[in-house]
C-alpha cells in the first residue's frame, strides 16, 4: 500500500528553504514578496490580456510589491506608500471606464454533452 507523498514533498520544500535561508542565499522575505507580487500581477496581465479587470488589477499587484519593497529598503512611511497607492487605484479604475478598453472576454462555456455523446 503506498502511502501520501505530501509530507516528504513538505520536508523537501522546508528544508530546502530553511537550508537556504541559514546560507543567506534567499533573498529577505519582503523582498520575495515584492517579487511575487510583481510576478503575479506580469502573469495576471499576460494570461487575461488587456481588459477593464487587468487594467486595474496587474498594475495593482506591481505597485504592491514596489510599495512592499519601498517600505522596507527605502524607509518611505506607510502613509505614503498607502496615500500614493489610492491615488493610483482611483486613476486606474478612472482609465478602466473608458469605451475604448475592452470588456473582459467570457470565456466559451463548455458543450452539455447529449445522451448520444455530441
Amino acid at each position: 500500500m503506498k502511502t501520501s507523498v505530501s509530507l516528504p514533498i513538505v520536508l523537501i520544500t522546508l528544508g530546502s528553504l530553511w537550508f537556504l535561508k541559514s546560507t543567506y542565499l534567499l533573498p529577505e522575505t519582503s523582498t520575495l514578496l515584492a517579487l511575487l507580487l510583481v510576478t503575479a500581477g506580469v502573469i495576471l496581465f499576460v494570461i487575461d490580456g488587456f481588459n477593464k479587470s487587468s487594467m486595474v488589477t496587474s498594475p495593482m499587484l506591481m505597485y504592491g510589491g514596489a510599495a512592499v519593497y519601498l517600505y522596507d529598503s527605502a524607509g518611505l512611511r506607510l502613509s505614503h506608500v498607502l496615500s500614493l497607492g489610492m491615488v493610483l487605484m482611483g486613476i486606474l479604475l478612472l482609465l478602466a471606464r473608458s469605451d475604448r478598453i475592452p470588456e473582459r472576454s467570457q470565456r466559451a462555456p463548455e458543450r452539455q454533452l447529449n445522451g448520444d455523446g455530441r
